[in-house]
């Protein structure tokens, strides 16, 4: 009997990954009605990795109120997994782009408070660990809102509190760490993300994915002068270089922001994804595997559902079809 694996990611703004997986199986069973279809969530660190892993997990979803993108209140979940005591976190829940209206110039202001106050319910509730899927962010903040939630204070020349959005980054002369919360000295953080971007530059945070969000060249060019002097201030303050860190420019620069100050790991949404639903023994005895996003682009490669669906199938040779929504150029890596 032949066997066929369904891991598609969701089409954004379309269909989301159950939605897709089942259409998928409809057509199958209309030409080869026996056979074993296996339908695998699949997500890699963007919007629904929380969902998908704590259903797998066999964990519950949380709710609370936290500030938006644009501090207006939104009703965010997250996972919770007693057994585990561990939390894991969707930023676009709290965070996402599609939050906040399409408006030119909103990056410059939105923040990622919203996420830490999840990070901070979930310590409430006794978190000792903490997956923090970080796509689909409407902010370019490096988070510092996710840290001003937390207990950090981000202070200018003055000595004041600076505000919301990546335009405040420059203006930080100082890191107050004397109110931070206790928790988060004992619990494990890591950071699923589906990019390897580094903090500023050409293919930085600001330049790569603030347009996405709505930023002119103009605010793009200020918004990474302000992840540069962030991360010029990081050197100095703590001698860690942002810059040398893969994946530190994911979510608009909160990657790096959770690597310094939360002492997170950053790791591939859709490897650890793989890893829990133990996607890698699942197929083994697969003859064809379906899967697919709503783009596919130059960034497929560098981390996305398809690019690890296919390593993983390469290693037991297992033939891929891609689905996709959109695709902008052949990407010879795939």
């Amino acid at each position: 009997m032949k066997k066929i694996v369904i891991a598609i990611d969701s089409f954004k703004g379309c269909l989301g990954t159950h939605d897709l997986a089942d259409a998928i199986e409809k057509g199958i069973r209309k030409v080869c009605p026996e056979c074993l279809v296996c339908k695998l969530p699949i997500a890699d660190g963007g919007e629904g990795t929380a969902d998908i892993l704590t259903q797998a997990l066999g964990g519950e979803r949380t709710t609370c109120q936290v500030d938006g993108p644009l501090r207006t209140p939104v009703e965010a979940t997250y996972g919770w997994i007693p057994q585990r005591k561990m939390a894991i976190i969707d930023m676009a829940s709290a965070s996402g782009l599609p939050l906040i209206p399409w408006a030119e110039g909103n990056v410059m202001h939105t923040t990622s408070y919203g996420t830490g106050q999840l990070i901070a319910d979930a310590l409430q509730h006794g978190c000792q660990r903490i997956l923090l899927g970080i796509g689909g962010s409407a902010t370019n903040d490096a988070g510092v809102g996710m840290l001003q939630a937390l207990g950090f204070h981000f202070l200018d020349k003055n000595g004041e509190e600076i505000g919301d959005g990546g335009i405040c980054l420059s203006q930080i002369a100082q890191v107050d760490t004397s109110q931070v919360l206790p928790q988060l000295k004992t619990c494990i953080i890591e950071v699923a993300t589906d990019v390897r971007n580094p903090f500023y530059g050409k293919n930085g945070a600001a330049f790569v994915f603030a347009p996405q969000k709505g930023a002119n060249p103009k605010q793009v060019q200020l918004l990474d002068e302000g992840l540069r002097s962030f991360a010029q201030l990081i050197q100095t303050e703590f001698g860690i270089d942002l810059q040398s860190i893969a994946g530190s420019g994911a979510a608009g620069g909160l990657g790096g922001g959770c690597v310094v100050f939360l002492k997170a790991h950053l790791s591939s949404g859709i490897d650890k994804v793989k890893e829990y639903i133990h996607f890698d023994q699942i197929i083994q005895d697969a003859d064809l595997i379906i899967t697919g996003e709503g783009k596919v682009d130059q960034q497929t490669s560098q981390g996305k559902v398809v690019d690890g669906i296919i390593q993983s199938a390469r290693t037991y040779q297992i033939p891929v079809i891609v689905l996709t929504g959109n695709c902008i150029e052949e990407n010879e890596d795939i």
